[in-house]
């Protein structure tokens, strides 16, 4: 049997990477990143508009401070807040940086890799905006039918 080198062990890995098995590590990746506060934290950094209700999430990418984070995203705790932008600076998706001021400046912003997530959460996002009416209508028709 032959001994594969540390980058020949992770292409074979990367090759068998298939969200359908159940200890696939993708899957772990997936319950992340399909979190509903992955999804708004991603859109606030991944935007410079005005976060005006209807706002396409155009623009380009800003930084932005822990508080605005917070002022932001209506309804997150502050636990619930940390621990999210800590799991999306661990897997390399955001990156933090502190600033030496008194009081000290915490700011977040998208790496590469988390910039190419959220251009798809951006149409995910708009497309639940988008979509709402219908998917209230036929709740209501299922809920009346199953009555």
């Amino acid at each position: 049997m032959a001994t594969l080198t540390a980058a020949q062990q992770r292409a074979q890995a990367k090759v068998e990477y298939d969200a359908f098995v159940a200890q696939c590590p993708s899957r772990k990746l997936l319950d992340r990143i399909s979190d509903k506060w992955v999804t708004l934290i991603l859109a606030a950094l991944g935007s410079d508009s005005a976060h005006q209700p209807g706002a396409d999430c155009g623009g380009e990418p800003r930084v932005m401070r822990y508080s605005e984070l917070q002022r932001l995203l209506a309804g997150v705790s502050q636990k619930m807040l940390t621990q999210t932008l800590r799991s999306l600076e661990r897997d390399g998706l955001v990156s933090r940086t502190v600033t030496p001021t008194v009081p000290v400046t915490v700011s977040y912003e998208l790496t590469d890799l988390g910039l190419s997530l959220y251009e798809m959460m951006r149409d995910l996002k708009a497309w639940a905006e988008a979509h709402m009416d219908d998917v209230l209508a036929n709740r209501e028709t299922y809920d009346t039918r199953v009555a």
